[in-house]
């Protein structure tokens, strides 16, 4: 087959999207079919951009000025068509458009696909209402996902209109957030979700289609061989590992907050950048905690570092779908720490430490009880190993190989 991959998300950022599109470009690359990845970036040079299209990766047109955050941002996806037809004319020949994210790269990938009559896939990796939340200051979060919204629908239909309830949309901006989420989610010709509670919550705003549930793999290349049982016992420093991003959705502030009640010894190092960073930093060193900051990491640093933890630490809530946090951390044998109970599904059974809810006391609580019970590391750590083969890419790729060939039969 011949795969063409939009995202938002790619050249120029680390995390879950990012690493599962290199695991599956490889696994399909592997079995032999021909992958091609457009995605935003950040300016490069001639001879950069050379480099890039040696391993079939092009950087479409982006704004060279105007950051999202820390993230490149795409021109109009009317732009991003006009140069795709222009500069890969090719595209008319491909079997399938795979897409990933919803922002402008995403969504000329999916209106392209129309265009040429090609069958599309989109995936919807998460919660982008909990993004703006977060990330957006109190003030413009309304304005934000309003313009955000009616961007989207500029150029993909919404005929859904997800109104502010007491559920998911308890804001305006959290409805409007979902209207995007649903109806770019509606516009493509196959969906898949990595966890069956992003999935349900999707169908409660008015996803329809089937849905197709396929969660991030490992590759298969860097599958850990023999990792260890891990153990802890009593008296011992607790090493902690965070490798998300440090930000808002993702909670590290009150996770630092939790370490300052904790009664145990214990030092944690982050690998990530992101929003939160220099906040982060900040209350470390103030409240004098064993942090240790990596900032961005290579796949492969942070990989090497797990091994050496006895903990891993995924604090975010009502946001998460199924993160490749989780998934490095289960390939590896490590037990994680999580507050959100919908990511109790995506685990295997007994394999990790849950608080009883996200404040910084609770999560406080529940390592408190760990530094008291030491040798449920050990126990926790060998459920995951019991069931780590489950996330090796190779498994994983079957079923999105049955997605491809079902759709361009139709």
């Amino acid at each position: 087959m011949k795969i063409a991959i939009f995202s938002d998300c790619y050249l120029d950022l680390t995390g879950g999207i990012v690493s599962s599109i290199n695991a599956q470009k490889a696994a399909l690359e592997k079995n032999g079919h021909e992958v091609v990845i457009f995605s935003t970036g950040f300016p490069r040079s001639t001879k950069e951009l050379e480099k890039l299209a040696k391993n079939h990766i092009y950087q479409v047109p982006c704004c060279k000025l105007f950051f999202r955050g820390v993230a490149p941002v795409s021109r109009r996806p009317g732009i991003i068509e006009k140069w795709l037809l222009d500069k890969h004319p090719e595209l008319k020949d491909f079997d399938v458009f795979y897409v990933h994210y919803e922002s402008g790269c995403s969504i000329a990938g999916l209106r392209l696909a129309k265009k040429l009559k090609i069958p599309s896939v989109q995936v919807m990796h998460g919660r982008e209402d909990m993004g703006v939340d977060c990330q957006i200051p109190l003030g413009f979060k309304t304005i934000t996902a309003t313009a955000l919204n009616m961007i989207h629908a500029m150029y993909l239909p919404h005929p859904v209109k997800v109104k502010k309830d007491e559920y998911l949309a308890d804001t305006f901006a959290k409805a409007r957030m979902w209207s995007l989420m649903v109806n770019h989610a509606r516009y493509a010709d196959a969906l898949i979700i990595p966890s069956e509670h992003f999935a349900r919550k999707l169908g409660h705003y008015g996803v329809r289609k089937k849905i197709w549930l396929l969660p991030n793999g490992y590759p298969d290349e860097r599958f850990p061989k023999k990792p260890a049982v891990r153990e802890f016992k009593e008296g011992e420093v607790l090493h902690l590992i965070w490798h998300s991003r440090v930000s808002g959705e993702k909670r590290i502030i009150p996770f630092l907050k939790a370490l300052l009640l904790v009664n145990g010894k214990y030092c944690l190092d982050v690998y990530g950048g992101g929003p939160d960073l220099k906040r982060a930093k900040k209350i470390a060193r103030k409240q004098n905690l064993n942090v240790t900051f990596h900032g961005n990491a290579s796949f492969e640093e942070v990989q090497d570092a797990i091994p050496k933890a006895q903990l891993d630490v995924l604090v975010s809530y009502n946001y998460d779908d199924y993160p490749s946090t989780l998934v490095e951390a289960e390939a590896a044998g490590l037990p994680v720490f999580i507050c959100d109970p919908d990511l109790e599904e995506v685990l295997p059974e007994k394999s990790f430490l849950i608080s009883r809810n996200e404040s910084p006391e609770k999560m406080a609580d529940a390592l408190n009880t760990l530094f008291t019970r030491p040798e449920q590391i050990a126990k926790m750590s060998k459920k995951m190993l019991a069931a780590r083969e489950e996330v090796l890419m190779s498994r994983r790729i079957k079923l999105l190989e049955k997605i491809f060939n079902g759709i361009i039969k139709k």
